[in-house]
């Protein structure tokens, strides 16, 4: 506990060190130096409010885990999408890492509950504010690093951010029906054809029902908006079963 300051401030730092305590025991990761993870969850704004005290803000560690997350993302995606063109591997990881997915990351493990405010952003909403948010995920993931190296940093996205790739929240900037045609021509041959079974519903709230089949077998079936937001969910669920008998 920092030294110099008042019994109200005292007990506000023991109610916030009891909430650190259980964060870290509910994402599975003890800090060896908790001073990286308080400085983590510390806006600008609180130090501003505390220039006497020993408090330091968030923005370089934002800086560091800005670098990280790219790094550790990046090396997921390239090794879970071989097939993937560099364009397409450039793409998907700005989802991953954008202002909005950031924010939904850190809404998922209360992070704003966390953060050190100042007065004056607390009561404009700062605990809330999207770029606030996104920002302390990034400086939580440089804290991580700091503190216990790339290995935990991969092992904390393997729980809280790496599962909701693989359930394909990201699957709308993906391209499957290249990544598709790739898996065919490299393992398993064959003619790929694509058929749109049904269109329902009126003009302006359309949806297409489309199929995919190799070699006359359907392997994928698809809903969408349009005929190729059909046949791209189409060639996920048909790319995702034939990865599964070539394994």
């Amino acid at each position: 506990m920092p030294k110099h300051i008042n019994y109200k401030e005292r007990r506000n730092f023991a109610k916030k060190a009891e909430e650190f305590k259980k964060f870290q025991e509910r994402i599975g990761h003890h800090f060896q130096n908790e001073k990286l993870l308080y400085q983590a969850f510390t806006h600008s704004s609180y130090v501003n409010e505390h220039r006497k005290k020993p408090y330091e803000d968030n923005e370089r560690l934002e800086f560091l885990g800005d670098a990280v997350l790219e790094l550790t993302i990046s090396q997921f995606l390239y090794k879970k999408y071989p097939m993937m063109s560099e364009g397409e591997l450039t793409k998907l990881r700005a989802a991953i890492v954008c202002e909005p997915s950031l924010v939904s990351f850190a809404n998922a493990l209360s992070f704003g509950t966390l953060v050190l405010l100042g007065k004056g952003e607390e009561m404009t909403g700062g605990r809330t504010r999207p770029a606030l948010l996104a920002d302390v995920f990034e400086a939580f993931i440089g804290a991580l690093f700091l503190d216990q190296g790339l290995d935990a940093v991969i092992r904390f996205l393997d729980d809280f951010v790496i599962p909701k790739i693989n359930e394909g929240a990201f699957s709308h900037v993906m391209d499957f029906k290249s990544q598709l045609q790739e898996h065919v021509q490299r393992d398993t041959k064959g003619v790929l054809e694509y058929k749109i079974l049904q269109e329902r519903g009126p003009a302006h709230n359309r949806e297409f029902i489309s199929t995919v089949s190799l070699d006359g077998v359907v392997y994928g079936t698809g809903s969408g908006r349009s005929k190729k937001e059909a046949e791209q969910h189409a060639a996920q669920e048909a790319l995702s079963k034939l990865q599964q008998m070539n394994k």
